[in-house]
């Protein structure tokens, strides 16, 4: 089905997405506004005599400054959000909730709450379309991240139940794409995207919880600053290219795409019982190595969490035969990708983890 809107273009360069759409002659809507991209904007809107009736925010961001506040000051446009939105300069008559349908610009925008990344996060079904903020990235990028504050990712994963029972043919465009994926159908993510492969409310959340790495600190700023509406564009300090919202998003630039060598149990043990024996970095948090699956003998300890920022003290080890550790081998997957990224040349990961440890050897390495 091709979709029906007379103006729909992504206008921003960069990794964050912003969408200008409408189905009238003159009136248009964006969503997702960048404040460092809004004098373009509405440069765009004057050169093509377009009015800016509406702006549409798919949730709180936590990586860039939003727009949405200084298009709504310069075009005295509406601005639209979720009503758990904390964000102050939303318009109050246009709190938006689940089930409610925007008339803006000729077009009839459906409205879904998709929290999960966020409390307020929504997506916005357009002819052919839907706009998913960070509910849903394009293929392996998966979605956004769910340890942010507000993230819950049970609230992800009945989300994503709404958006898989969504008509196929929709296209989806997300808020963020950070390695130039191409829109595609849902029938085509459900294919491409891990978010969306079958799993259990309780199987996602252990997915999400070994996929991710903490918030940086700087994103609360940004938060801050978007709660607060700011027209600042340093109103925090943002690093360039951070793929901060992926669920990956604090890795090193590059360390997404290293392939890892994974080992077994078995082949850890014979490593183990040999003379030379390999490095051992478990990135568990502190707690969990009390737990009920113990912890392997001489290990290195550094939570995911830390794992980048601890790179230049494991420099010793870069040579050496090191194995990543956790509990079922997402995180220790995640920090072998950044430890080679980093110039370890002969890193590991166990598979499986120390659940596939237990089940083959109990809780002793002996």
């Amino acid at each position: 089905m091709k979709p029906a809107t007379s103006i729909f273009e992504q206008l921003n360069r960069g990794a964050c997405k912003t969408y200008l759409a409408g189905a009238s002659k003159d009136e248009v809507i964006i969503v997702d506004p960048v404040l460092a991209e809004a004098p373009s904007y509405i440069d765009l809107l004057d050169k093509r005599k377009l009015t800016l009736t509406h702006v549409l925010e798919t949730h709180t961001h936590a990586d860039h400054i939003s727009g949405a506040a200084a298009l709504k000051d310069r075009t005295g446009a509406v601005l639209v959000m979720h009503e758990k939105a904390p964000v102050k300069c939303a318009d109050a008559s246009a709190r938006v909730r689940e089930g409610d349908t925007i008339t803006a610009a000729g077009l009839a925008i459906q409205v879904i709450h998709t929290p999960g990344h966020t409390k307020d996060s929504a997506c916005y079904i357009l002819p052919g379309r839907i706009l998913t903020g960070d509910a849903l990235f394009l293929d392996d990028g998966g979605a956004g991240r769910d340890d942010l504050p507000g993230g819950d990712p049970g609230e992800h994963w009945d989300s994503l139940q709404k958006i898989l029972r969504l008509d196929g043919s929709l296209v989806v465009h997300p808020a963020h794409d950070y390695r130039d994926r191409q829109p595609s159908s849902l029938s085509q993510q459900k294919k491409t995207n891990p978010h969306l492969k079958p799993r259990t409310r309780d199987e996602f959340i252990d997915y999400i919880t070994e996929l991710k790495l903490g918030p940086a600190d700087w994103m609360k700023d940004v938060l801050a600053a978007n709660y607060a509406c700011s027209m600042d564009p340093k109103a925090a300090w943002i690093p360039a290219d951070a793929s901060s919202c992926e669920v990956k998003g604090t890795m090193t630039l590059g360390a997404n795409a290293q392939q890892i060598t994974a080992i077994t149990p078995r082949q850890l043990k014979a490593k183990l019982d040999a003379t030379d024996k390999p490095i051992i970095i478990d990135v568990r948090e502190a707690f969990e190595l009390e737990g009920e699956l113990g912890k392997l003998d001489s290990i290195v300890h550094v939570p995911i969490t830390q794992l980048a920022k601890q790179v230049p003290k494991l420099e010793t080890y870069k040579a050496k035969d090191v194995v990543v550790v956790c509990k079922i081998g997402g995180r220790s997957y995640t920090g072998a990708q950044i430890l080679q990224q980093a110039g370890f040349t002969r890193v590991s990961f166990l598979e499986g983890g120390m659940i596939g440890w237990r089940n083959a050897y109990g809780t002793k390495n002996k």
